[in-house]
């Protein structure tokens, strides 16, 4: 009976001790290469695998794609998005999206951790979205969608048991998802309270890792998403043959009259009727943000994270702050007011630790046609970017001096007043 049963399933155990041991191995497999083809496609995908994984992203930025970090704006693909530009005009760089709906500073740090060679030394777009500075910061299930156990390991393996490391542990175990792997979720405990990793979870954790790579090599590629990379396409056959900018700004104003025509609100008509024409009719949604504020959140230490990333890569970034469609602030009760303190609070962080490359587009609301809804840009505003990007990416930039601050982790920081940022300030100096 004993020898009947090692016949049957032998071979399957055999064969899953195989898969185990070639999954756990450190090195490579041999499917280390990503086509252009494949390459294009997902620069453009804002697939969540492809912002959860490892291989795709590193070869691609390998070959020149820059990382272009944000949000829900880069699905906003019209003739002049980025991604238009760079192809049409044969830019010396391409863009590699990063993020999508529901993706912040938090996602961000960890896509980080598994491009850090890639991010050396090297030059990178940031968008920062005024939206994601809300009372409670970042959603749980936004940041457990995107959740990688793959980019965490990847962390977990070089973290350094500063201030940065044990605030990046502590914010995950405030996450659900954290405790999707109850060897990944003990180590974040020892390093939220500063401790060393024990010699088997080092192991653990390597090993992980290392399967985890081979899982991402072998299907990170898997019917990768080419709508995107078709509307790129299709949109730059609109552009005129060569770059000129006032042709380009009429070109917008042209386009964005025509996409909006339906309200008043110059909101893209596709959007306003998908969205909010059945909402509005309610009336409950005039003047609902007229309590809202982007001034204290646990955001902007989330957004520290990523800039004492950067710092420790001696990455050069050129970061945005869009504005928000000041045709529904005015409807919606949206402090102006408070949205100038944002900006105030934001450029102090920002400036006083040496990032200073920044495109303040927060007065541009009312600009026509420069948002493509609410709170997203659009035609004229892509174009605006485009004017500050090319040059920083295109052309030799003086190198970045960044002094780091602890302090912007502090509760004090996430939840300062506007009223108290002048004493701040003085007082830090």
């Amino acid at each position: 009976m004993t020898k009947r049963l090692i016949r049957i399933f032998g071979p399957l155990i055999l064969a899953a001790i195989l898969v185990f041991a070639v999954l756990a191995m450190p090195m490579k497999l041999g499917f280390s290469h990503v086509s252009a083809e494949r390459e294009r496609q997902a620069a453009v995908s804002l697939s969540p695998n492809v912002l959860r994984g490892k291989h795709i992203k590193q070869e691609a930025l390998k070959d020149g794609y820059v990382p272009f970090f944000g949000s829900s704006e880069w699905s906003r693909i019209d003739p002049m998005h980025p991604s238009v530009l760079a192809k049409k005009y044969h830019r010396s760089y391409r863009p590699f999206l990063l993020g999508a709906r529901g993706s912040q500073s938090l996602t961000q740090y960890f896509v980080m951790q598994n491009i850090q060679n890639e991010l050396r030394n090297k030059k990178a777009v940031f968008v920062i979205s005024p939206q994601w500075f809300v009372k409670d910061g970042t959603r749980k299930d936004a940041f457990g969608f995107y959740y990688s156990q793959l980019q965490t390991t990847e962390w977990l393996t070089h973290f350094r048991r500063d201030a940065i490391d044990r605030y990046a542990a502590k914010r995950l175990l405030q996450m659900p998802v954290a405790k999707s792997d109850h060897f990944i979720y003990a180590a974040l405990q020892r390093v939220a309270a500063g401790k060393k990793l024990t010699d088997f979870q080092r192991f653990y954790l390597q090993t992980r890792k290392n399967m985890l790579t081979q899982e991402d090599q072998f299907f990170s590629g898997i019917d990768l998403p080419s709508q995107n990379l078709n509307r790129v396409n299709q949109q730059a056959k609109q552009l005129p043959t060569h770059y000129s900018y006032s042709a380009l700004d009429s070109l917008g104003g042209r386009l964005g009259k025509a996409a909006t025509n339906d309200n008043h609100f110059q909101i893209s008509n596709k959007f306003y009727h998908q969205g909010l024409e059945k909402e509005l009719k309610t009336g409950h949604l005039k003047n609902f943000q007229k309590h809202l504020s982007y001034t204290e959140s646990p955001e902007f230490a989330d957004f520290q994270l990523c800039l004492d990333q950067f710092a420790r890569l001696n990455t050069n970034v050129l970061f945005i702050i869009p504005p928000v469609n000041a045709r529904w602030q005015k409807y919606t009760g949206l402090s102006a007011t408070m949205l100038k303190q944002f900006d105030q609070k934001i450029h102090y962080q920002l400036q006083s630790q040496g990032f200073n490359n920044i495109v303040d587009l927060s007065d541009k609301g009312n600009v026509p046609y420069f948002m493509t809804d609410t709170i997203h840009l659009g035609w004229r505003g892509w174009l605006a970017v485009d004017r500050r990007v090319n040059p920083f990416l295109s052309k030799q930039q003086p190198q970045p001096h960044y002094t780091m601050n602890d302090k912007f982790y502090s509760t004090t920081w996430q939840q300062l007043p506007p009223s108290q940022l002048a004493q701040y300030q003085q007082t830090n100096k």
